[in-house]
């Protein structure tokens, strides 16, 4: 297809987009209708028809597999390597969990990390006493300060060094392969959090060099909550042991209820799993590659970004944060004169837009995707300049819609 019908095929494929201009799949993507419908299907058979019987467990055993395929064709991974979990920090838990750590041990992080990572770090640093250091990256667009900054953290005794590929907070790529050279020459143990980037941008987790990738469903995958995966590296398997108890997966389990102890990435499978999840995950992840296709997502997305970011960087009153040079598809800004829970709430109100605010920054962020229209970009980029030329007591008012013959 052109790309304006093809744009246009997607966006009827995804009907949220038609309440609003959807600027946040950071946090949550839209959903497919055959995904939805998919789901919705089979919550009606466990309300119809029951969960217990053995052929429908067998059956969602299969979805599980399909889900795990299509989180391997996505980031470059061969099957045996990739375990469900249920979110993205579902996944940084078992992984940064999974080494035996003892006191004094050391682990590093970045300055820029989101919740899901720092959550098990501090939980290792409180209940264990491990040493826990902060590379300080600025906003993540200068490699080579980058780089210094993880050299000078990863010291003797350092077993663990978790970040981000993508930073949550200012959207900036980081040079994963180049820290994790230097944090396997010196023994240590790489996680990434992939939240920010699989799905959006190109991802091959071999060429990162690092030893754990974890992905949430519900965000770039377009997927349903409760859903991520983890990929491990075969090399990982033996170093980073599953920290609960029995090692036994979900889908550990024959037609007859014998426990078996898997080879591969599976072992590291903690939990149950909703079943029309499952299933939605794999349906969200076959569509955007197979309906949609990853060069169009991966071309299209990052493209649009650059445009949105292009713009709001050239309204006087707007400051960028996110690093142009080395942006994915977040885009976080500041506009003088506005809070950003203000401004978002002007968005929101004026054109529909669904953002989020950056705390750690005190700034405003949008997630552009794939799906975004350039007629929805240059909407929302109006309005940014409308509130830029204004203050929250001086900007026009909204228009009201008066209804007749009430009162």
């Amino acid at each position: 297809m052109a790309d304006a019908e093809k744009l246009a095929a997607v966006r009827a494929a995804l009907p949220a987009l038609a309440s609003g201009i959807h600027l946040n799949t950071g946090s949550l993507g839209p959903m497919p209708a055959e995904v939805a419908a998919a789901m919705a299907e089979l919550a009606t058979y466990e309300r119809d028809v029951g969960r217990a019987h053995v052929d429908y467990y067998l059956a969602m055993l299969e979805r599980m597999a399909e889900a795990r395929a299509g989180v391997a064709a996505v980031i470059g991974a061969d099957l045996d390597e990739i375990a469900l979990t249920n979110a993205v920090t579902d996944g940084m838990n078992i992984a940064t969990w999974a080494l035996d750590w003892r006191a004094g041990d050391r682990a590093v992080t970045s300055t820029q990390e989101h919740a899901g990572a720092l959550g098990p770090l501090y939980a290792l640093r409180d209940r264990l006493g491990i040493e826990l250091a902060f590379a300080d990256v600025g906003d993540g667009g200068d490699d080579e300060l980058t780089l210094a900054a993880f050299d000078r953290a990863i010291r003797p005794g350092t077993r663990l060094v978790s970040l981000s590929h993508v930073l949550w907070s200012t959207g900036a790529v980081l040079p994963v392969a180049r820290i994790a050279a230097l944090a396997r020459e010196r023994g240590a143990i790489v996680v990434v959090d992939g939240a920010q980037a699989a799905g959006a941008i190109p991802v091959a987790v071999t060429e990162l060099a690092a030893d754990a990738y974890a992905l949430p469903a519900q965000k770039w995958l377009l997927g349903p909550e409760g859903m991520g995966a983890l990929w491990l590296s075969r090399e990982a398997w033996d170093r980073l042991r599953p920290s609960f108890a029995g090692h036994f997966s979900f889908s550990a389990y024959d037609s007859h209820g014998a426990g078996t102890w898997h080879p591969d990435a599976r072992r590291y499978e903690s939990a149950g799993f909703y079943r029309p999840s499952i299933t939605g995950m794999a349906r969200a992840v076959g569509w955007l590659s197979m309906y949609v296709g990853l060069d169009y997502v991966h071309r299209r997305g990052p493209a649009s970004a650059r445009r949105a970011a292009d713009a709001l960087a050239a309204i006087p009153g707007v400051e960028l944060l996110t690093p142009r040079h080395q942006m994915a598809t977040l885009v976080s800004f500041r506009i003088a004169g506005w809070t950003p829970n203000a401004a978002l709430e002007e968005l929101g109100a004026r054109v529909f837009a669904i953002a989020r605010s950056i705390p750690l920054l005190d700034a405003l962020r949008i997630s552009v995707g794939f799906f975004n229209s350039d007629e929805e970009i240059d909407r929302f980029v109006g309005a940014v300049g409308l509130l830029a030329a204004h203050t929250p007591e001086t900007v026009p008012p909204r228009r009201t819609l008066t209804i007749l013959g009430e009162g």
